[in-house]
């Protein structure tokens, strides 16, 4: 496996973004762009949140297979 400048090998082909946003110390948390649940994540984050149940299906459509 040969490794390229970033330190990254040939093993690391999944393109997922893990990144999540900071989750919240307390209320009012931002809700699900799917479901509307109240999610983990501060109100005031913005961009697309998801709640536990619905981050969990998303990473399952979009896991890597392989």
């Amino acid at each position: 496996m040969s490794e390229d400048r970033t330190g990254a090998d040939d093993r690391d082909y999944c393109l997922i973004d893990t990144a999540r946003p900071p989750k919240a110390d307390g209320p009012p948390f931002a809700e699900c762009v799917l479901c509307r649940e109240p999610t983990e994540y501060p109100k005031a984050y913005r961009g697309v949140t998801l709640c536990p149940v619905c981050e969990w299906q998303e990473a399952q459509r979009t896991a890597c297979s392989g």
